[in-house]
């Protein structure tokens, strides 16, 4: 007997499957060198997903699947709708960058993209051990082939193999984790080890062993210290196209494999996982910001940045669950996810202007690149300023509003140690306006650079998909009421059928 049930929840993976296949079949019929086929191909197929994926969402159930190792949730669904929509912006910003390189001439940017995608989507809706794992390695091995696209150049294949060594390294110690909470709880479903860890009839010692195992590998996944040595390299050494992909739409599948976790599988141990995630916060926040001042390659700045906002992130995780009380879990979770998609979005902002920068021959990835961009384009100036100042946590900008969430989660919270980490953090975050500040003014106050004085030309869809993104981005900051209450409705969910 077929479980309808069961196929309802996985039918915009079988889409993504299905037009994977069909768009990788197509380009080995197509010989141009822009693949405008399969880039409208792979543009319906993430729109329809992101479609699907909201029906779902506004939906507002929870229902499992394929024996309880699939779940779909409200949270599950925005996270891949967003994650969609955050790979649809990535391919429209992307597609003029890897033409120039040859990146399209075998089809296999768009078909390893959305078979990327496909493992975001089986992490974010795993509920199984075995099933997030292999969502994860289906996603990691996409992004390793994806970092090595550019055969014929060095620096992206020395970073494909970092990231290939570090990878692997990671994905052991979760594995190796996974096995021991295997071990001490006789069960791989989600729900099943949470309730066998409440029982407190399970060796403590045991489950904190594979814990640390586990934290290490979402470390990894995030980006956070100490585990955060492949970022900087890979993002420099990646085509940017490619650096995009890996510091999007990853980073809300890592963010949903974290919460069902930690949240969903290890609430019961959070006294022992949040001194892990403290400690990381804050070797994030110190390590991200002090090396970021030192960059002068934008991609490299940005990297560091990445490693500094998941630190904010990782304080928003600690601050759900206080000596045992969840009274303020669906704020502290809900401002966390908040933070995770505004810090995506305003990713995408940035990297857009670097890919739309560069051009045949020529990288433009240096801070320098971007000296009289103002003076060159008004629209590139502005939505790059609104990114850095974002990403500084100035309002009137979205990153102000995320910011400012995970310190009224860590402040309510009552907890003088929270309190110490939420001044840590402000002043973190004082260090780090000072590199976002000098991109804007290299843009708006350096003359311009004889080799930066070529005009600037960018498809259509490109230029309209970055004016929107930098509008949210603004707008998102004057009014970020519905998305603050969707995330914490969202979280809420979850939050609810753990009975907590």
């Amino acid at each position: 007997m077929i479980d309808k049930l069961s196929w309802i929840a996985v039918y915009p993976e079988l889409v993504l499957l299905v037009m994977a296949c069909l768009i990788a079949l197509v380009d080995l019929g197509v010989k141009t060198s822009r693949r405008t086929l399969t880039y409208a191909l792979t543009l319906l197929t993430l729109g329809a997903v992101a479609v699907m994926e909201a029906s779902y969402a506004l939906g507002g159930q929870t229902f499992y699947g394929f024996g309880n190792m699939v779940v779909v949730d409200p949270m599950g669904s925005w996270l891949k709708c967003f994650s969609s929509i955050a790979l649809m912006i990535t391919v429209v910003y992307g597609r003029p960058y890897a033409a120039d390189r040859d990146m399209l001439r075998g089809g296999e940017f768009f078909t390893l993209s959305l078979f990327a995608l496909l493992g975001m989507f089986v992490m974010i809706s795993g509920h199984n051990f075995l099933v997030l794992y292999m969502g994860l390695e289906l996603m990691t091995l996409c992004s390793y082939a994806l970092v090595a696209l550019r055969r014929d150049n060095a620096q992206a294949t020395e970073a494909a193999m970092k990231y290939f060594v570090l990878g692997a390294l990671a994905s052991g110690f979760l594995l190796y984790g996974l096995s021991m909470l295997y071990g001490a709880t006789g069960s791989l479903n989600i729900n099943e080890v949470f309730n066998a860890i409440a029982s407190r009839q399970v060796k403590h010692q045991v489950l904190v062993f594979g814990l640390v195992f586990i934290v290490a590998g979402l470390a990894f996944k995030l980006g956070a210290v100490p585990f955060h040595m492949w970022l900087p390299d890979v993002y420099h050494g990646a085509p940017t196209a490619v650096t995009l992909i890996i510091g999007g739409a990853p980073q809300l599948a890592a963010f949903a494999m974290t919460i069902r976790l930690l949240v969903e599988g290890l609430l019961p141990l959070a006294i022992d996982w949040q001194q892990m995630l403290a400690l990381m916060a804050i070797g994030s926040l110190l390590i991200g910001n002090l090396a970021a001042v030192a960059q002068t390659n934008l991609k490299r700045m940005l990297a560091f940045s990445t490693i500094s906002q998941m630190g904010f992130l990782l304080l928003g995780l600690l601050a759900g669950v206080v000596n045992g009380n969840q009274l303020h879990t669906e704020s502290a979770y809900g401002a966390a996810m908040f933070y995770v998609l505004t810090y995506v979005l305003t990713t995408l902002a940035a990297f857009g202007i670097i890919l739309l920068l560069a051009r045949a021959g020529h990288e433009s990835e240096e801070i320098t690149d971007l000296s009289g961009l103002n003076q060159r384009s008004p629209l590139y100036a502005g939505v790059m300023a609104m990114s850095m100042f974002s990403l500084a946590g100035l309002p009137p900008l979205v990153g102000f509003y995320a910011k400012l969430g995970v310190l009224q989660a860590l402040i309510s919270s009552g907890k003088t140690s929270y309190l110490v980490l939420a001044v840590f953090a402000v002043f973190m975050s004082l260090i780090g306006a000072f590199y976002y500040l000098r991109v804007i003014k290299v843009m708006y106050f350096d003359a311009p650079h004889s080799h930066n004085a070529q005009p600037i030309s960018a498809p259509a869809d490109a230029r309209i998909v970055l004016a929107i993104n930098g509008a949210l981005l603004l707008v998102l900051g004057i009014a970020p009421g519905s998305l603050m209450t969707l995330c914490a409705q969202s979280i809420g969910s979850i939050v609810n059928s753990l009975g907590v």
